[in-house]
């Protein structure tokens, strides 16, 4: 199969357990290049879990399961592969808390995306070549950061931030971008800075994006394909706009109406 038409990630029959819970029960999905998924669902439905798995952060259950990732296996029968770097390497991955170094300058912290391809010891004394330098500050340019550039991370808001972590994701040359919770501590009129990058990365660039969501004003309004789970299993899979206020309920319960963040119309 061709890298570059690759699904970013084909999920067949995966299973995760914690004690007596099953986080993930027997989930299959396949989200194909280009595509811009959310996955939504109440407190403690997998979608995290789902996510994280496919990077190989967390291991599923041994069993018949496997995850692909651009179509190598980066887990299979309870153990992670020795492709699952080569893997991540294809994956930018963005979190709720940021991971930005934060003594680091945003400008250092956007450089190590581009460690993946460059010898180590530059990144430990600094040294970058000067297209590398040159990619980055175009990078925070272009996700509107680029004067901050020279400022501690952890000085930085938290929308700055999270516009620093996809600039990073962008000098890593990342093929798709896995987003758990981007906005989630951010406020409103951030999140939706960092979801209109994500959706410009998607259409301008072709990246494959996959964001777990809360919010699922935005999930419906940013991305043209959801996934909903429910106690561990796939309770939907199709177009935002099928997620009417009934099956919104059978999806929340009694979590629907803290599923919204701006007032629904």
């Amino acid at each position: 199969m061709n890298p570059s038409t690759a699904a970013v990630a084909s999920v067949r029959d995966v299973s995760k357990t914690y004690g007596a819970r099953k986080a993930l029960d027997g989930v299959s999905v396949e989200v194909a290049a280009g595509e811009m998924v959310a996955l939504i669902g109440p407190s403690g439905s997998g979608k995290s879990t789902l996510l994280r798995s496919i990077t190989g952060l967390h291991p599923i259950d041994p069993g018949k399961g496997t995850i692909q990732v651009f179509g190598e296996t980066v887990q299979q029968n309870g153990r992670i592969t020795g492709s699952v770097r080569r893997a991540r390497g294809k994956l930018g991955m963005i979190f709720q808390q940021f991971n930005l170094v934060g003594r680091l300058s945003l400008f250092s912290n956007v450089m190590l995306g581009a460690l993946g391809r460059l010898a180590g010891w530059r990144g430990v004394f600094g040294v970058w070549p000067k297209a590398d330098k040159e990619g980055a500050m175009a990078a925070l340019h272009r996700v509107g950061v680029s004067e901050y550039a020279a400022q501690r991370a952890n000085t930085l808001s938290g929308g700055q931030q999270q516009r620093g972590a996809i600039a990073r994701a962008i000098v890593q040359g990342a093929q798709a971008i896995l987003a758990d919770e981007p906005v989630a501590s951010l406020d409103p009129v951030s999140a939706r800075k960092v979801m209109e990058l994500l959706v410009e990365l998607n259409k301008r660039d072709g990246m494959g994006v996959i964001v777990t969501l809360h919010q699922v004003d935005y999930a419906i309004r940013y991305c043209n394909r959801v996934i909903a789970l429910q106690k561990g299993k796939v309770v939907y899979d199709g177009p935002s706009t099928g997620l009417d206020s009934k099956r919104l309920i059978e999806i929340y319960g009694p979590e629907y109406e803290d599923a919204f963040w701006e007032a629904k119309a």
